[in-house]
């Protein structure tokens, strides 16, 4: 098999890999801005404004490019995230950067540095060009994969002056597209006891993990797969010693849901659990991060425009069922702008050590993105 590599120049390749082996984990801001100076090198030369907004809170930069004609009409925004969730030292030694076939392996490469990349290259392309359909703004993020917290109120005011907006999170299950995801709720529970001896005062003592695990037990109990919700436990943290009763334990809990009204009703019912004994107090807090990205009318007609350019261009594009992972295009979704995501590269293993991004996907998407920031009008 030719390697669709080859194809790619040199320049090209090494901006890449650099990309790649330039670990970003959210919260290492040095890594974060460093891949935003990275983006602002790629601008150079072309007709491209940079604002760089400085990261707050123990968060990287983020960036707001602008090309394109310089009109009030509503811009066609697009949106790529650069932090990651392998810690560093993961490309030296757990998941270093290789090319097996027409796989490329690397932390982040499919989520989602390579079609952060590549669409990159795109707006490039068409900024030098002059070809963009209406005013393009591209913002580049450092923390969707802690829920966003610094740039939401950014993405939202962006989103409303925006006509359309691009997604370049990764496509799901041979190239499918994404244009409707669930909602996410993320809450944290603290449960306190009383400590006391394990051995001489077991009585005395208020298990604070015997009473976590029934809190667990009701909180696990609220999936409902026909209605699309599902809540999980998936950490667990309290107790000091094998012989002490415990007086602290803490989880936190991911909720994932298709409606608004769902979210509502399980964020109350979250928020509203009461200790099952009064010697025990409960603490919980957090609501819905992410709101439910239903799919409307004008998401459809955008889809059906992107299907037909990537049959002229040589694919099929499919869009995936409703996606249990949520993604800023939640935030756009919500306010009612149309938002098409999983523009990005296929491949597997997002957040996993055997991440990967389909190599022979890079070209007909990225020549995807270009013609959509081209003909969107």
């Amino acid at each position: 098999m030719k390697n669709p590599l080859i194809a790619m120049t040199s320049p090209a390749l090494d901006t890449l890999f650099t990309w790649i082996r330039t670990e970003s984990p959210t919260h290492d801001v040095a890594g974060v801005n460093l891949m935003m100076d990275l983006v602002v090198s790629q601008m150079e030369g072309a007709p491209v404004a940079i604002e760089r907004i400085p990261g707050e809170e123990g968060l990287g930069d983020a960036l707001i490019l602008r090309a394109g004609p310089q009109t009030d009409e509503p811009a066609i925004l697009i949106m790529s995230h650069l932090d990651t969730v392998h810690p560093v030292g993961t490309i030296q030694h757990d998941l270093p950067l290789r090319i097996e076939g027409d796989r490329l392996y690397g932390p982040g490469v499919y989520d989602m540095k390579a079609s952060a990349w590549f669409t990159l290259e795109a707006f490039k392309e068409v900024a030098r060009k002059g070809t963009a359909a209406r005013p393009l703004i591209y913002l580049v993020t450092p923390d969707e994969e802690i829920g966003s917290p610094m740039t939401r109120p950014i993405i939202e005011d962006l989103a409303r002056r925006s006509a359309y907006v691009l997604v370049t999170e990764p496509s799901r299950d041979g190239g499918q597209i994404v244009t409707a995801r669930k909602g996410v709720g993320r809450f944290d529970v603290h449960v306190e006891g009383r400590p006391a001896h394990a051995g001489s005062r077991h009585a005395e003592g208020r298990n604070a993990v015997y009473e976590a695990a029934r809190q667990i037990l009701a909180i696990e109990a609220m999936t409902d797969y026909a209605r699309g919700i599902t809540t999980t436990v998936g950490m667990v943290s309290g107790g000091t010693a094998v012989n002490t009763i415990p007086q602290h334990c803490s989880f936190p809990v991911d909720l994932r849901v298709e409606t608004v009204a769902d979210g509502e009703a399980l964020t109350k019912a979250i928020l509203g659990l009461k200790p099952h004994n009064p010697d025990f107090k409960l603490t919980v807090t957090g609501g819905m991060n992410r709101p439910p990205y239903e799919r409307t009318e004008g998401t459809s007609r955008l889809f059906d425009h992107a299907k037909s350019l990537a049959a002229e261009i040589g694919f099929e594009l499919v869009s995936a069922p409703r996606v249990g992972g949520g993604s800023d295009g939640n935030f756009t979704a919500a306010l009612g702008v149309p938002t098409l995501d999983g523009l990005g590269i296929d491949g597997n293993g997002a957040h996993t050590l055997q991440e990967y991004g389909v190599i022979s996907t890079i070209a007909p998407r990225q020549e995807l993105m270009k013609r959509l920031m081209e003909t969107l009008r």
